[in-house]
């Protein structure tokens, strides 16, 4: 006995995928390579956090103890 296969309701669409992206999904990635792109030409406006001096301390004493 052969099984019959069943068919589909609708044939399957050959056209072209229609999705729309929202506006903030390429506004967003953008604008973040522009801010990084702004950073590496011009990093004198990045300006690293300052720390705890106890912070500052260790590590320059770290530093220190690899330099010997």
């Amino acid at each position: 006995m052969s099984a019959r296969t069943p068919s589909r309701p609708h044939p399957a669409t050959t056209g072209g995928v229609d999705i729309r992206l929202p506006w903030w999904a390429l506004a967003l990635p953008a604008l973040a390579f522009v801010a990084l792109l702004a950073l590496i030409l011009n990093p004198s406006d990045a300006h690293a956090a300052s720390g705890d001096p106890a912070v500052t301390h260790l590590l320059e004493r770290a530093q220190q103890l690899l330099a010997r």
